[in-house]
């Protein structure tokens, strides 16, 4: 096996149980906490708000612990330390939110709170040393989009798992004991004991190419320099965050929508299980798109697939044959997205290194959790205000939920997300010139540069 077929498939199973953790943690924390733990709206509003704020102090951690990565220099190289003391944190972290301490009131605010901040930062140590990682192992734009692509599909992988899983899983482990609550607890250590696992594959088997010497020192003049100056990275930077708030607020609602909009909540599993294919399915085939169209004809294509997924979504009667339909021509699309996303981030980093003088893998690639974050906390911040403002959260358990209660979650759930995205294609559209012939530019004036040293 040469040494591009091991990093690849190491590195990208690597983040299965990763995601499965995030996964679990990100989209169904506040929705453990409301529909299964039980919590007044007082309580959803405050632990919300905590949540927040959390994900936009963690988010601007992002680039100091991305300055760190890159000042790293140990035997072992300088991701995979990082790699294994947040995966272990991470871990038990994740275990303890998804314990029932009996709390209520401020009480109850104070400690999920905590928890929820330590969580958050115990687990970027472990996805910025992880991504940055990738644009180590290989310049060349074909082979990053192989490594992307087995990565992607390994997260959707760990993401699905949850997602599909979520209700028949917790309803059978909270069989065995003693309620779903219960089982959420038993199914966050199955996912940790799983990411752990396939960490295991990341820091054994990737072989990280080594640089004969030191580079200078990033300190915090230089963070800032290469997030603003770096006008690449800036723009990719913020097209990806609007994407990642309306994908992430999509997801967030499916729950909500299946219980309440469709009205069998333990059909959003089998919705699921089809949506995780047909991404997988897309990232599977990206290399062969790849072969024969540009990033930029893939990326406009499966914009127009989003758009018409979703508006197809948003309109489909209340039959699972429409409502699949439409999930899966959104879903293939917006996973050839993410991919092309990555890829794009990842270019940046000789783009920086072409402009700025430096290589920055660390600081650049803290651009992707922090996005991750903030996408997550605007979609948090929809998930609880549209069940308080609804009244979905209030409602008693068996009821239905009034037409206007519905028009506002299907609204949050697809409209706004389908503008944050087309934002996004608009923004980049307009901003991003790294074309295959200036990449490849970049590359041969870096070499030119390195030879004459």
């Amino acid at each position: 096996m040469n040494s591009l077929t091991r990093n690849k498939y190491c590195f990208g199973l690597g983040t299965v149980g990763r995601d499965m953790v995030y996964s679990l943690v990100s989209m169904y924390f506040i929705v453990f906490l409301s529909e299964y733990v039980g919590v007044t709206d007082g309580e959803l509003m405050g632990l919300t708000a905590v949540i927040v704020g959390a994900r936009i102090f963690d988010a601007l951690n992002d680039p100091v612990m991305g300055v760190l990565v890159d000042n790293t220099y140990t035997r072992w190289g300088k991701f995979k330390p990082w790699i294994a003391f947040g995966a272990f944190l991470s871990g038990l972290l994740t275990i303890a939110l998804f314990a029932n301490f009996n709390v209520k009131g401020v009480a109850f605010v104070a400690l999920y709170g905590v928890l929820y901040i330590l969580w958050g930062m115990a687990f970027t140590t472990n996805d910025i040393s992880y991504w940055s990682l990738m644009p180590a192992l290989t310049s060349d734009q074909k082979e990053r989009e192989q490594i992307g692509s087995v990565a992607r599909i390994c997260a959707n992988v760990g993401l699905f798992v949850i997602v599909g899983g979520i209700l028949p899983i917790t309803d059978v482990l909270g069989g065995v004991f003693g309620g779903r609550t219960k089982g959420f607890l038993a199914l966050a250590i199955l996912a940790v004991l799983v990411m752990w696992i396939f960490q295991l594959f990341t820091l054994v088997g990737v072989r990280e190419p080594r640089r004969e010497q030191k580079g200078p020192t990033t300190t915090l003049k230089i963070m800032l320099e290469t997030l603003v100056k770096n006008d690449q990275l800036l723009f990719t930077g913020i097209s990806m965050a609007l994407f990642m708030i309306g994908y992430t607020t999509t997801t967030g609602f499916g729950i909500p929508y299946f219980k309440y909009v469709y009205g069998n909540e333990d059909t959003y599993s089998v919705f699921a299980v089809v949506l995780g294919v047909s991404q997988i399915a897309a990232l599977a085939v990206f290399p062969q798109f790849s072969k024969r169209f540009t990033r930029r004809q893939l990326y406009t294509a499966s914009m127009l697939m989003v758009v018409i997924g979703y508006i197809a979504f948003f309109f489909a009667p209340m039959n699972i044959v429409f409502i699949g339909a439409a999930g899966v021509v959104l879903f293939a699309g917006q996973a050839f997205i993410q991919l092309l996303m990555l890829v794009f981030l990842a270019d940046t980093i000789e783009y920086g290194e072409w402009k700025l003088g430096r290589r920055n893998e660390g600081v650049s690639f803290a651009i992707q959790p922090f996005i991750n974050k903030m996408g997550g906390a605007v979609a948090n911040g929809v998930l609880g205000i549209t069940l308080v403002l609804s009244n979905i959260n209030s409602l008693p358990d068996g009821a239905e939920a009034s037409p206007e209660s519905i028009t506002m979650l299907k609204s949050a759930m697809m409209l706004l997300p389908l503008a944050c995205i087309v934002a996004s294609y608009i923004l980049h559209s307009l901003k991003y010139k790294l074309d295959q012939s200036t990449y490849n530019q970049i590359l041969s004036d870096l070499e030119e540069r390195r030879s004459q040293k």
